[in-house]
């Protein structure tokens, strides 16, 4: 497998300035840039697999979020918003100047690809979600609260992926390699042990969240999502108990009127490190036409 190219961007917060970190695939004077954008924990490098199926069609670009991986951390931890992360965006695909922009995000990445799709002019050309919406459960949102942040340490990367595997079931079945494979970038060695590439410090805003805030942030959220005018795929884990099957079908009756696709034996979010996931994907991507899903697609190993 060959390996991305790894630049930074400089972007502006409250508290001052900060690199972004991204990695990128394929011909970097290619006009058509895919812009791969992960959740809350992970990295860049979780869309490898997607980039290198899809980089001989695009500038495959993957940042990771302030924060996260080779980016830096925020001084003021208050700001680890999605509205900073919408402007660190902004600053990157200006950097970029894509003729053809398409957005791929998971879970946190596809809220800021609406927030950021929404936007007046905005120049998303495709926008894929995956596995998230406007309306969030607030049990999955505590259930990911009990691990984030805390401070765990690994004796090894063995053990380290051992937790992850453990703590990433609802991603679905996957091999030995493929659990390394999505560990490889989240954890890092420091002075002998290893542990989580982010900042501990992301998790001060996310548990300051009330269920008034939570409330107060879906009506934003339907509001942006009903301003996107692209083509939309929603991606779901048929057994996610983030995105639930009510509010997926809802994102298909309004705003884009999503197309919708949901993995069988996956929670959430789908990984996509398998060939039927990443297929659906391209097909959306490259088709020409109108895309045409099935509501439900089931057996991806």
């Amino acid at each position: 497998m060959s390996e991305p190219r790894l630049d930074h961007v400089l972007c502006l917060s409250p508290s001052g300035l900060h690199r972004m970190a991204y990695w990128e695939w394929g011909d970097p004077a290619n006009p058509r840039v895919l812009l791969c954008v992960h959740g809350l924990t992970r990295t860049g490098r979780d869309f490898d697999r997607v980039a290198q199926r899809l980089s001989k069609h695009y500038r495959v670009v993957c940042p990771d979020v302030v924060g996260r991986g080779a980016s830096d951390w925020l001084q003021n931890p208050a700001g680890y918003t999605i509205a900073q992360y919408v402007a660190d965006m902004v600053t990157l695909i200006a950097r970029l100047q894509p003729a053809v922009l398409h957005w791929f995000g998971t879970s946190m990445g596809g809220l800021i690809g609406m927030a950021f799709s929404s936007l007046p002019r905005a120049p998303t050309s495709r926008l894929v979600l995956n596995d998230v919406g406007p309306r969030l459960d607030a049990a999955a949102l505590q259930r990911i609260g009990t691990y984030l942040g805390q401070p765990i340490s690994f004796d090894s990367f063995e053990a380290g992926v051992a937790y992850v595997r453990q703590v990433s079931q609802s991603f679905g079945a996957h091999d030995d390699a493929q659990w390394r494979e999505f560990s490889q970038y989240t954890l890092r060695e420091i002075d002998g042990s290893w542990r989580f590439h982010y900042d501990p410090e992301i998790s001060v805003v996310f548990k300051q969240t009330t269920p008034d805030m939570v409330a107060a942030g879906e009506h934003v959220l339907w509001a942006a999502y009903d301003a996107i005018a692209c083509p939309t795929l929603l991606v779901r884990g048929a057994d996610s108990d983030l995105l639930s099957a009510e509010t997926a079908r809802e994102m298909t009756t309004r705003g884009p009127h999503a197309s919708l696709v949901e993995f069988a034996d996956v929670g959430h979010a789908p990984s996509f490190l398998h060939d039927a996931q990443i297929d659906l994907l391209a097909s959306f991507l490259l088709e020409d036409g109108q895309f045409a899903a099935s509501a439900k697609l089931a057996d991806i190993a």
